[in-house]
């Protein structure tokens, strides 16, 4: 069944001063449909939501929403200060419905008192309020908001706690609830798994599977958005491109794009290259008409864009010195906070052991004491209760989630030239690995964006050749591509890994072991997070979604629509790359034979021949003909590969 759309956006352009952030951007979204907005940080991604609510104007282009549409924009971190309860500031959300009921119980007052004419007006109005009212299962208010308040991770305790004194992660937990209540017919959700542990992500995206409205997502969270949506929007280098798939499937997607396009250019500029060289060679002699017909052809040629790449972190880590077989052994540890007398533990674990080359994950819910294990664990923080032993040549490397070991007074050049003894050229040279440019180099950390403390964090951690690595969010404020460069590079590190993290897709592609804290305890599994919920019995194997790409390979399976597609695609784009060939192949012999011509023509009337002179004359005509539907015909094919290219086919 087609839908109608909800959401058209027809060249969208934006730019502060003279920085161009995007342009031509046009899409359309129809009702009910989920898609995923993807990019590189700084690539306008919430600048496109915010035009698109309305809260920021856009340089030029047009928005447009079907007519009564209602949409809710939910930002990437809620500011906003309130008096009311928590579970009153999700109600206003409901603010219509709630609105609607008040009317209603305003009409039953008047009607115990109404006249008999103004009797049927009310109850009129009335029948219409409440069949409005039960769309928006105005009954179940008070039920569904409990609902949403404690998916998202509040207790029944909190539900009355002001919102005032709540930490920015649970406001804007709590602008999240409000988004979800108003059941707008289009939401459009900045980064909404940030501040959500893995039980929050799960109802959240339940609740966005089952939810009948169409919505547009910014999320870093790959399995979520394989999970939600169904469509991609890349916006990368000022440009928006569109892929009907989640986000695993457009991965194979866009490769397949990028490799026809590095195909289509490299075959132009070689056509090109052999052009020029023919031009200069025979410019100034006998065949300088046919030089000046190509000089002319090539300036009425429409160059093909070199294809644009993201840039990409340079990582490497190989573990100087190879630790003993067993890394870490605990005896059973009690972990928490000591105040003078008093104690408050947060976990208690069995006894613990890692082994080389162990990548274990620790998950749990916020606030569970994982953060606190792991300093526990690295020795920031002394045990409640319990001894950690390190094995032989261990070398540990801590990574903390708030980047504590950050001087805020330093810049980039003068925490790596701390790090490690080296020049200054060096220094920067490193740092360039990490994509700070030049003057990012002397900017003040305290200057620095999330994702570029998160870079330098990483950085500073590589020189320390550790070959025990502890990591505490390692993936919090980096982009998608930088996390898949992240994942590579740690899939193939040597030594041995402890880390938290809420990246499921991460958590997969990493671990080889899952200790889950639930309830102050501490259990252990074999393999990685979708293993883990499998043992558990939460989760059917089928449901998760195909990783992206394998790090290490695997056997054939039988192909899917999706890779009969994209096989369908390559067949017919080799099919054009031969067609191609063979036209080119065409226009040369055709070239030389009008070359042989020319030359036959110069004799011929040198000896005066005059019937040879008409033959020649005759066959040269003919086949400047074929060349010049050659060259036609070389030109349709390009222009149907150029519309495959962008049209993803």
């Amino acid at each position: 069944m087609a839908f109608a759309s909800i959401l058209t956006v027809t060249d969208l352009a934006k730019s502060y001063g003279s920085e161009q952030i995007f342009e031509g951007v046009s899409f359309q979204l129809a009702e009910r449909e989920h898609a995923a907005l993807v990019g590189a940080n700084g690539a306008g991604k919430s600048t496109l939501l915010r035009i698109i609510a309305d809260v920021e104007p856009a340089t030029s282009g047009v928005v447009a929403l079907a007519g009564g549409a209602r949409i809710t924009y939910l930002p990437q971190e809620a500011r906003f200060d309130s008096d009311r309860t928590v579970r009153d500031e999700a109600r206003l959300g409901l603010a219509e419905t709630l609105a609607t009921g008040a009317r209603m119980r305003e009409i039953e007052v008047r009607m115990g008192d109404a006249a008999p004419d103004d009797l049927d007006a009310l109850l009129a109005e009335y029948d219409r309020l409440h069949a409005r009212f039960e769309a928006a299962n105005g009954y179940d208010i008070e039920h569904e908001t409990d609902r949403v308040l404690m998916g998202l991770g509040f207790t029944e305790a909190q539900f009355d706690e002001p919102v005032a004194r709540l930490s920015g992660g649970q406001k804007t937990r709590v602008a999240l609830a409000k988004a979800l209540l108003a059941a707008p017919d289009l939401l459009l959700l900045d980064e909404p798994t940030n501040h959500l542990d893995l039980a929050m992500l799960e109802w959240l995206e339940e609740f966005l599977r089952s939810w009948s409205g169409a919505c547009l997502i910014v999320s870093h969270d790959r399995y979520f958005l394989d999970r939600v949506t169904t469509r991609t929007l890349d916006l990368s280098f000022g440009r928006l491109e569109d892929y009907p798939a989640p986000y695993a499937r457009y991965l194979d997607l866009r490769q397949e794009r990028l490799g026809r396009r590095w195909q289509e250019y490299e075959a132009q500029q070689e056509y090109i290259q052999r052009t020029e060289e023919f031009i200069r060679r025979y410019k100034a002699g006998q065949r300088s008409k046919e030089a000046r017909g190509r000089q002319t052809r090539l300036e009425r040629l429409e160059r093909i864009e070199r294809p644009q790449e993201l840039e990409t972190l340079n990582l490497r880590l190989n573990p100087p010195v190879r630790s003993g077989r067993d890394v870490v052994t605990t005896s059973a540890l009690r972990v928490g906070y000591r105040s003078g007398s008093e104690e408050r533990t947060l976990v208690e674990t069995p006894e613990l052991k890692i082994e080389r080359g162990d990548r274990v994950a620790l998950i749990g819910p916020n606030g569970s004491g994982k953060s606190t294990m792991l300093k526990t664990l690295v020795g920031e923080l002394a045990p409640l209760k319990g001894r950690i032993n390190f094995g032989t040549n261990v070398k540990l490397g801590y990574y903390a989630q708030g980047h504590e070991g950050l001087p805020l007074d330093g810049t980039p050049l003068s925490v790596i030239l701390n790090a490690q003894p080296m020049g200054e050229e060096s220094a920067r040279t490193y740092l360039g690995r990490f994509l700070f440019s030049e003057d990012d180099a002397f900017k003040p950390i305290s200057a620095l964006s999330g994702g570029e403390r998160s870079r330098l964090a990483l950085a500073e951690l590589l020189l320390r050749q550790a070959n025990f690595l502890v990591l505490d969010e390692p993936t919090n404020h980096l982009d998608i591509h930088t996390r898949e460069t992240l994942e590579k590079m740690l899939a193939g590190f040597e030594g041995t890994i402890l880390f938290v993290s809420h990246d499921r897709f991460f958590i997969d592609r990493i671990a080889t072991r899952v200790w889950a804290v639930e309830e102050g305890g501490v259990t252990q599994t074999l393999g990685n997070y979708t293993d883990h919920q499998r043992q558990l019995g939460r989760r059917q194997v089928s449901e998760k979604p195909a990783p992206a790409t394998p790090i290490e390979p695997v056997d054939a399976q039988p192909k899917s629509d999706g890779q009969r597609a994209g096989h369908a695609a390559a067949t017919a784009d080799a099919k054009r790359q031969k067609s191609l060939l063979q036209v080119e192949r065409d226009i040369a012999r055709l070239e030389g034979r009008l070359n042989e011509l020319s030359d036959s023509l110069t004799v011929a009337g040198i000896d005066g021949d005059h019937a040879a002179v008409a033959q020649l004359g005759d066959e040269y005509q003919r086949t400047q003909e074929e060349l010049d539907a050659a060259y036609v015909q070389w030109e349709e094919i390009s222009a149907v590969a150029a519309v495959a290219i962008a049209s993803g086919d």
